[in-house]
């Protein structure tokens, strides 16, 4: 079997991308698979067709890679792949489509309020709407992006037409949600039809917030194992996540995103990442690793989730 591990990609996430590819290549060569890195670009059908892999393992983060895109792609051409199919990649990369669903599966999700714009918006009226619907703080969205890449907060009203512009360079769409004071956990998922939620891992940020140089800079940001929160939160938050991953129809794996109110003794779902990063800083394999599951044999076990039942 000849394995692909796409990568890199055209979206603002590429760098990163390119990281989690070189992680998980690394990982295949090590278990002994024939395996060939595609860096992906415009060509990419008639890369895949040169390359004639048997088997794609999607490494690629943001648009064209996580929300459907390739997959679709893959579908046509008959070539198995890791990961969730077409429409929960779709629908996990939209913010907004998934708070819908969330609402729906009476999941906790912190309120908002969503925008569209074809033409050029009057930056006024929105910062009114949101004040009339919301409470301050927010927290503004790109609702397409990751790597928290296009997120504003706010915390006065002076500051909201100046964070709705920014936004707006980067996604036609706005997602503004209310700002939930308290601990940031994730809580990572393994698995097909019976997923298995992964020890959850409090991030604790040396940035105000757990953005972009965060995530990515050794030493900015701690992962704590098991979080320090309640076992009832806990719990609350291992249910909410395998919930969530189900009602998307996720595959493989999945990385779910919380913010525990402590005091309202809550938990809600933030985002969920269908290809979370896979890098020496990211929080998937140090959750694998709590398990007692090395970076290689995570790497597996995705590869074997992938060539399970249905994807062909």
């Amino acid at each position: 079997m000849k394995i692909g591990v796409i990568c890199g990609g055209l979206s603002s996430e590429r760098e990163v991308s390119l990281r989690t590819g070189d992680a998980i290549f690394r990982a295949l060569l090590k278990k002994g698979y024939n395996v060939v890195k595609i860096d992906m670009d415009r060509n990419i059908a008639e890369t895949l067709k040169k390359e004639n892999i048997d088997f794609a393992f999607i490494a690629l983060h943001g648009k064209y890679g996580e929300d459907g895109a390739i997959q679709g792609l893959l579908e046509i051409m008959d070539i198995p792949y890791t990961g969730s199919g077409i429409l929960a990649s779709s629908l996990a990369i939209d913010k907004i489509m998934t708070k819908k669903i969330l609402k729906a599966e009476g999941i906790p999700t912190p309120d908002y309020i969503s925008f569209n714009f074809d033409e050029n918006p009057n930056l006024e009226a929105i910062s009114s709407e949101i004040l009339q619907t919301l409470k301050l703080p927010v927290v503004i969205k790109a609702p397409r992006e990751g790597s928290t890449i296009g997120i504003e907060f706010v915390f006065s009203e002076q500051e909201l037409p100046k964070a709705i512009k920014k936004v707006l360079e980067i996604d036609k769409q706005l997602l503004v949600e209310e700002f939930i004071e308290g601990v940031e956990v994730t809580a990572s998922v393994l698995g097909n039809s019976n997923p298995v939620v992964l020890p959850l891992i409090e991030i604790v940020s040396k940035t105000r917030f757990y953005d972009y140089e965060a995530k990515y800079t050794p030493g900015l940001s701690e992962h704590i194992i098991p979080p320090r929160i309640s076992p009832e939160l806990s719990q609350k938050v291992t249910e909410f996540a395998r919930k969530t991953y189900k009602a998307l129809g996720c595959r493989g794996f999945a990385r779910v995103d919380f913010m525990i109110d402590v005091r309202k003794n809550e938990a809600y779902v933030l985002e969920v990442n269908t290809i979370p990063g896979m890098t020496a800083t990211s929080l998937f394999p140090d959750a694998a690793k709590a398990q007692g599951i090395s970076f290689e044999d995570l790497v597996e076990k995705i590869l074997m989730l992938g060539l399970e039942g249905r994807h062909k």
